[in-house]
């Protein structure tokens, strides 16, 4: 346990790794069943809770592990092997959740977070971006807006939502129960069915102030020195671990492949253009992936320090998640190219290829956030700062 400022590493990881190891085969035997539902089915989402999936980024000082931020990937890496969308679905959970308890305050934190070490907490699930409209009231604010993209809705008990504060524009994001929302249920999908990432709505629904915060703080009321890391960059973690956690399983899914085909007639897996181009595909996923464990490294270092991230530490957080996510692509078109059948027949390989296409198109990997990293890397604009993902 690290002092004032200093990074609190967890001796949690080696069991929190274990226990979701174990449930590696049952996520794979009920994977289609997720896909048909649309969601983890709720037996298999308690399971992958009860793991510690979760409280790994609850503050320490709330019950939580309070992982440090490459134990946070290891985690989303780990998940997301045996599942891209149990996965997904629990990085979300566990970013949104974490980060919330992190900067509400003290007695709304207390609130929703009563009994931690019991499995006694509040679990969120919702959207930052598109804010809804805020309008100030006595006490709090009367809140409606539309949100996109709520991954791990259905496991939720309360929502994370933007709003921006009518007559100041200031960016806040709030709390408040699963129960004054609607539900959209429109997550028809190709990739990452299982993740129930669904739009909802409300309209005029009273929030009090103390169950929002400042969308850009990196100042935590509840934990030590990984939530000064702020909103972006915390998701970046589970983002990054999830790539990671794809694109080892697509390869050795293709290597489970050519062992059962070789030695067949015409095999393909038998070329040496098969053997060259899956050497090469090895080689950028573990480059990609030991780059991430570099910089996330640094990242670390600061804040052991009782620093804030640089605006350089900032820029290649997002560029080694945009980095990771698009190597990891290429990786996956070269799974799809030699692993014949196996990618178009329902399987693990479909199943993976499908939502590693879905996962690529998150905003965070977007062609505009490379162009930002760009523009400062190149000293285009030095004095630049990033809000959100864009530079300003």
């Amino acid at each position: 346990m690290g002092g004032k400022g200093q990074l609190h590493v967890s001796a949690e990881l080696a069991g929190v790794l274990e226990r979701i190891d174990a449930l590696g085969g049952m996520l794979d035997e009920r994977a289609d069943a997720a896909e048909e539902l649309g969601r983890l089915p709720e037996d298999t989402a308690r399971a992958l809770l009860d793991t510690g999936i979760v409280r790994a980024e609850l503050p320490l000082s709330l019950g939580g592990y309070e992982f440090a931020p490459r134990q946070l990937i290891e985690t989303a890496e780990r998940t997301s092997y045996h599942d891209a969308s149990a996965g997904w679905t629990l990085f979300a959970l566990q970013m949104v959740t974490g980060t919330t308890a992190a900067y509400l305050a003290r007695d709304a934190a207390a609130e929703l977070f009563p009994d931690v070490p019991s499995g006694r907490y509040a679990l969120l699930a919702g959207h930052g971006t598109r804010p809804g409209r805020a309008v100030p009231v006595e006490g709090g604010f009367q809140v409606s807006g539309q949100w996109q993209f709520a991954s791990g809705m259905a496991h939720a008990t309360h929502i994370h939502s933007a709003i921006q504060v009518e007559g100041t524009d200031e960016l806040r994001v709030l709390a408040m129960p699963k129960s004054q929302v609607t539900l959209d249920g429109n997550w028809d999908v190709l990739g990452l069915r299982a993740t129930h990432s669904i739009d909802y709505h409300c309209t005029d629904v009273y929030v009090p102030h103390e169950y929002t915060y400042l969308a850009t703080t990196d100042t935590p009321v509840n934990g030590g020195a990984v939530y000064r890391l702020g909103l972006v960059n915390m998701s970046a973690i589970g983002h990054t671990g999830w790539a990671l956690g794809v694109g080892r399983r697509l390869l050795d899914e293709l290597k489970r492949v050519a062992a059962a085909r070789a030695g067949s007639r015409g095999a393909a897996v038998d070329t040496s253009q098969f053997h060259a181009e899956y050497a090469m595909a090895e080689a950028r996923f573990r480059a990609a992936r030991a780059w991430v464990y570099d910089i996330w490294q640094e990242v670390e270092q600061s804040l052991d320090q009782g620093e804030s991230p640089s605006t350089e530490q900032d820029t290649l957080i997002r560029l080694v998640l945009n980095h990771t996510t698009s190597t990891v692509y290429e990786v996956g078109s070269a799974v799809h190219r030699w692993a014949g059948s196996a990618a178009i027949r329902r399987g693990p390989v479909d199943r993976f290829l499908r939502d590693l296409g879905t996962g690529a198109q998150h905003i965070t990997s977007s062609p505009v956030v490379l162009q930002n990293c760009g523009r400062w890397m190149s000293g285009a604009q030095p004095d630049a700062r990033w809000s959100f993902l864009d530079l300003t």
